[in-house]
């Protein structure tokens, strides 16, 4: 599909997706890469780690680890793919200038992971961009069995659906229509790409193996440009804020 094709169709519905876009050789890579981070040959996985989430078990309440954010830093190969040229070319066309890496997150979604409910993801803390967009890199095959992400096209141009008060909101599904819900069911290779503002969710995974994709997010050129590390340097403020540790079980970032 064309770039500009592409633009056209997010800009109109708050999401596209795009087949085969990787090829099999670099989801290889990028696969092998996701192994050595869940291996932890680093010793990286902890709940005082700031760069890792865990999230309950839907069923037993059981913790697992569920999120790298940031990895690009730790994985080189996720890096190349967060800024290889075509997806550079890509976002070109969806903002008219260039575009630049805001946030990067391998998701692993083990089995038994709890979903997100319904939301945005912009969030209204100064500065924030209101460009804000985010290329979803499947690595294995995503379906609504493992809990893949589902979109709600149109209501990115309603702006923001909750308080614009800088904390997570979930948007009451009174506000969507259930019959536009589009399961973001991929297969490795695909990508697809959704607004900042764009309604989404997703359930836990029912199945026996995990989900792991890539979320990477951007912003534009005229909309801040390169605010990656401020960003992160005000994200784990914020955690280390909204989730106090005790004095002898301090947060790091490793």
């Amino acid at each position: 599909m064309h770039a500009e094709t592409v633009a056209r169709e997010f800009h109109d519905r708050g999401f596209a997706i795009l087949r085969g876009f990787f090829s099999d050789a670099k989801i290889s890579s990028l696969l092998e890469a996701a192994s050595v981070l869940e291996s932890d040959s680093r010793g990286i996985a902890s709940r005082r780690n700031l760069r890792c989430r865990y999230m309950a078990h839907h069923a037993t309440g059981e913790l697992l680890l569920e999120c790298f954010d940031p990895v690009v830093d730790i994985a080189p190969e996720m890096g190349q793919a967060a800024t290889c040229n075509p997806l550079m070319a890509l976002l070109h066309a969806i903002y008219a200038c260039p575009g630049y890496l805001f946030k990067d997150k391998l998701i692993l979604k083990p089995p038994g992971a709890s979903g997100y409910p319904l939301h945005q993801d912009y969030i209204a803390w100064p500065g924030f961009p209101k460009s804000f967009l985010t290329v979803v890199i499947p690595l294995d095959a995503a379906t609504e069995e493992n809990g893949c992400t589902v979109v709600y096209p149109g209501y990115h141009r309603a702006g923001l659906m909750t308080p614009a008060d800088g904390e997570f909101h979930v948007i009451p599904r009174s506000l969507v229509n259930e019959k536009d819900r589009v399961p973001l069911e991929l297969a490795p290779g695909d990508i697809a790409i959704f607004d900042g503002f764009t309604p989404h969710e997703s359930r836990p995974n029912t199945s026996s193996s995990a989900r792991r994709q890539l979320y990477l997010s951007y912003n534009s050129q005229s909309d801040g440009g390169d605010c990656r590390a401020a960003h992160y340097h005000q994200f784990h403020e914020w955690l280390q804020t909204k989730y106090p540790r005790p004095a002898n079980e301090p947060w790091f970032f490793a």
